[in-house]
């Protein structure tokens, strides 16, 4: 998991040949006025999505892994919580692994840690990164860009 501004993303490129126009995209949004929807960025390896909703309590949060994908999560306007604790240690899966939508849901009672994410910033969460996202209250706009491994 990596956590920074958006003003730093130059420094992660290296890590993933798609992680530059992934962040272009990024970039070339304006965050404040963007409304929820789809948006391909490079066929099925690389894509984003854009959604609108309130933020849930830290109980309800779904904790999430995916294989075959990276995720650039950006909250664009509110502030949102993000549970997250390593995927070795999340043993009780609640949802089996769903190619199609690839993804694991994990039942984990209390992460390992917690991070905000305030508009301007982004985190980077990886294979090996259970997430549960959307922690908060009120309104939370959330970028999420797909980049294939």
């Amino acid at each position: 998991m990596i956590v920074d501004s958006l003003q730093n993303a130059q420094r992660y490129i290296s890590l993933h040949p798609s992680f530059a126009k992934a962040f272009e995209f990024v970039n070339s949004l304006n965050l404040e006025t963007l409304e929820a929807g789809k948006f391909e960025i490079d066929g099925k390896a690389l894509h984003a999505s854009v959604s609108a909703k309130d933020g849930v309590p830290a109980g309800d949060a779904k904790y999430e892994a995916h294989d075959n994908y990276i995720d650039i999560q950006v909250c664009p306007s509110g502030t949102e919580q993000i549970g997250w604790s390593p995927r070795e240690k999340c043993t009780d899966i609640k949802i089996p692994y769903n190619a199609e939508k690839d993804v694991t849901i994990y039942n984990v009672t209390q992460p390992d840690t917690y991070i905000q994410l305030n508009p301007g910033q982004f985190a980077i969460f990886y294979p090996e990164d259970v997430h549960g996202p959307m922690i908060g209250t009120g309104p939370v706009k959330k970028l999420v860009v797909k980049v294939k491994l």
